[in-house]
């Protein structure tokens, strides 16, 4: 949706990606934003994320209420030890969606790889299913939580 560089944002001041980023965040007025780890290894998600995290600092009248942030096959895991890895701690399962999930990969096919990788949709699968057993369903996706704000909180400070 954004014009900057691919594998490139570390060249773009972060500055620049925040502003881009809040001018949508006006546009939609989002009550929940979904945004990548920081831990990836991935430097773009780490920028998106950090622009993301910025643009959504507390503000008077804001009724964002969730920053979760989730994992990307091949950037989350792959970082090497020495940051915080990505412990979930909020799941939606997915279960009655996981063939709709993995269909959709195919708009993505350019950046997928075959199995055994970590981003091959055989891999996706997988993961699905490992995180949906983790909370007892066929498929969840996994998230941390960057931010919760109880709802009823947020109506009677708004």
């Amino acid at each position: 949706m954004l014009d900057f560089p691919d594998n490139r944002m570390d060249s773009v001041h972060l500055l620049d990606v925040v502003k881009a980023v809040e001018s949508h965040f006006r546009k939609a007025d989002p009550d929940i934003i979904y945004t990548h780890f920081p831990g990836d290894l991935n430097i773009d998600h780490r920028i998106t994320s950090e622009a993301v995290q910025t643009a959504c600092r507390p503000q008077p009248g804001n009724r964002l209420c969730q920053v979760l942030f989730f994992e990307v096959p091949s950037s989350t895991e792959w970082r090497m030890s020495g940051n915080n890895g990505f412990v979930p701690n909020y799941f939606c399962d997915i279960s009655s969606m996981l063939d709709r999930k993995l269909a959709a990969l195919d708009s993505y096919a350019l950046e997928m790889r075959g199995w055994p990788h970590a981003r091959s949709v055989t891999a996706c699968e997988h993961l699905a299913r490992w995180r949906g057993a983790s909370i007892g369903v066929e498929a969840a996706e996994a998230f941390v939580v960057g931010r919760m704000l109880d709802a009823l909180f947020m109506a009677r400070h708004l």
